[in-house]
């Protein structure tokens, strides 16, 4: 799976976007084009998300079905950058109240 992952930043970073880092650092693209790119072409359901600063948002995607799982970094500007990937998310279970 890390494989296709990578395959879609490669295919993302062919389009024009506003990242200048390297395939190795990170893969950027508009925000709406990205979020589709995530939720039709992979799968994968935005898990949550938190404030970095005031012009900059966090979200953790994970693809239920492979376990992979992105941290993509939104800016104020509609650009958002794939920042980190890995596999074998697992989810926390709550504790009991």
């Amino acid at each position: 799976m890390i494989l296709r992952l990578m395959c879609i930043a490669l295919g993302l970073s062919a389009a024009p976007s506003f990242g200048k880092a390297s395939l190795s650092d990170v893969t950027c693209d508009d925000r709406s084009r990205l979020e589709v790119t995530l939720k039709d072409v992979m799968g994968a359901t935005r898990q949550g998300s938190g404030l970095r600063d005031p012009e900059t948002l966090l979200e953790v995607w994970v693809t239920p079905t492979s376990g992979d799982w992105l941290i993509v970094q939104n800016y104020s500007n509609g650009t958002a950058c794939i920042v980190a990937m890995g596999e074998h998310w697992e989810e926390s279970l709550a504790a009991p109240a």
